[in-house]
């Protein structure tokens, strides 16, 4: 198994980030070995230019909270993140598309963006009953994507339980067999890591990577 810090992606995608705070983020996802940093686009140069050579990834949030910008605006930010030197996508599905069932649409859309850069589809699964939790995994596994995520900022399953949130990646990983399934929504410790590895997660997205690598020592 792997160790728990190649399961991790350092996250900073506060909106009052600031350079520094970035650099920061960067060195510590060195440091501590880290999976990759998660950040907003305008980062991207600068965390590429952090973390050349270190075999840290840049990991790039598109389109939070909800996936709610056109398909042309997503394509165009998902060019430019490849431009500055972005190594993967964390890319939000269109939630009120999926409740609406225009799953053709969406399909559409996402399949665009995997073939820009391999991407993590973020379902929004605290928005989700199990039943379309199942039918958003199996799109993005239809879309070619690397990955099916839980949740991101502002995310209902931010204050869930870890159970609930234990039960969400199994289903994910069951509708979508193959993929990587990550992990994120307050997830603060070794304990709370542990659970969701055990429930089937690949990769863990958190603020608190470097406490976690501290409390599983």
């Amino acid at each position: 198994m792997k160790k728990i810090n190649q399961t991790i992606e350092h996250t900073n995608i506060k909106k009052n980030a600031k350079a520094k705070d970035i650099k920061k983020l960067c060195q510590e996802a060195i440091q501590y070995e880290f999976r990759a940093v998660c950040i907003n686009p305008e980062w991207v140069k600068l965390a590429s230019q952090e973390l050349k050579g270190s075999g840290v990834k840049v990991v790039v949030l598109v389109d939070s909270p909800m996936g709610l910008s056109s398909s042309v605006e997503r394509l165009k930010i998902c060019q430019k993140i490849k431009k500055d030197g972005g190594d993967e996508i964390d890319v939000v599905m269109n939630i009120i598309d999926l409740k609406y069932g225009r799953e053709d649409k969406i399909l559409k859309d996402l399949k665009a963006i995997c073939q820009i850069l391999p991407t993590k589809v973020i379902i929004g699964s605290g928005y989700l009953t199990d039943e379309e939790i199942v039918e958003a995994s199996k799109i993005v596994k239809k879309a070619k994507a690397i990955c099916v995520k839980t949740a991101t900022e502002g995310d209902p399953l931010e204050n869930r339980e870890m159970k609930e949130k234990a039960h969400h990646l199994k289903l994910m990983k069951k509708a979508a067999p193959g993929l990587l399934i990550k992990a994120s929504g307050n997830i603060r410790s070794h304990d709370d890591v542990k659970k969701m590895i055990k429930a089937g997660a690949d990769i863990i997205g958190t603020s608190s990577g470097i406490k976690i690598v501290k409390d599983a020592k």
